[in-house]
């Protein structure tokens, strides 16, 4: 666990998304929360050195971000689309081998919703939510102006990047948002906490992976040739195994392809 600022907290380590919480004088806020069980218990024992949990922010509709809230107390907030997912979840979308010993385990959707802003103010800290669709189209940055902390969820990341369910264009335009916030400490959905510099370093993934595959389209590829032909696009590589990267990386030419057909 790392302190980045006075009052924010943020694991980076845990299989899943990272985790983080910020300590107000009127109790604790976090930001998502750990995808397997046993890190959920350990985040929680160590979060309740610090406070009561208020609320429990998920910044998007993926059960990396939200598999964990069953473990915790307070009130979860996210966008509207992100409670829809939330309550459509299955329990086979831990990752193999992982079952949740409590017989009465259950997916905690938001009770608290927003569309495009909400500001949460909790003791003297403020809590700007802003849906910023790009990964998806339900996207939400968690900023912190106190603190000059912005949790960007998936909009950044530090390893291979999703793109089979995202809006190229509106990513693009996200990041830009991000860009103009007084910020210097920039949390990604996954990897290690960042500067401002991240920004453009996403801008480029995002607009390599367009590109190529508009590339591929201009060169009278099918979708299934793009697929075959094109050997790695654009972005960080997968830590897990390489069959892993190749099945994103076709899933997300065939989203592309069908974006820019």
């Amino acid at each position: 666990m790392q302190k980045i600022a006075q009052n924010v907290y943020v694991e980076t380590d845990f299989e899943g998304c990272n985790c983080g919480f910020v300590v107000t004088e009127d109790g604790i806020v976090m930001i998502e929360s750990p995808q397997i069980p046993k890190n959920a218990v350990q985040w929680r024992e160590e979060i309740a050195k610090h406070g009561r949990v208020r609320y429990l922010i998920n910044t998007e509709p993926h059960d990396d971000h939200f598999a964990g809230n069953y473990y915790f107390e307070g009130t979860v907030v996210g966008h509207e689309g992100t409670r829809e997912a939330i309550l459509k979840a299955r329990m086979d979308r831990f990752p193999r081998g992982v079952v949740p010993p409590e017989k009465d385990f259950h997916f905690r959707p938001p009770t608290i919703t927003l569309s495009q802003r909400l500001t949460l103010y909790v003791g003297k800290h403020t809590f700007k939510l802003i849906n910023m669709p790009g990964h998806t189209p339900y996207q939400v940055a968690v900023y912190i102006p106190e603190e000059k902390v912005v949790f960007t969820s998936d909009n950044v990341v530090g390893h291979l990047c999703y793109m089979d369910q995202s809006s190229p264009q509106d990513w693009l335009a996200s990041l830009k948002q991000l860009e103009q916030l007084d910020a210097e400490y920039y949390v990604p959905g996954h990897g290690n906490v960042r500067d401002k510099s991240c920004l453009p370093e996403m801008t480029g993934v995002v607009q390599g992976w367009v590109e190529t595959v508009k590339q591929a389209i201009e060169r009278g590829l099918s979708c299934q040739e793009a697929q075959d032909a094109i050997p790695e696009l654009p972005g960080y590589k997968s830590e897990r195994p390489d069959r892993h990267r190749v099945d994103v990386q076709r899933r997300n030419i065939a989203h592309l392809y069908r974006l820019l057909k």
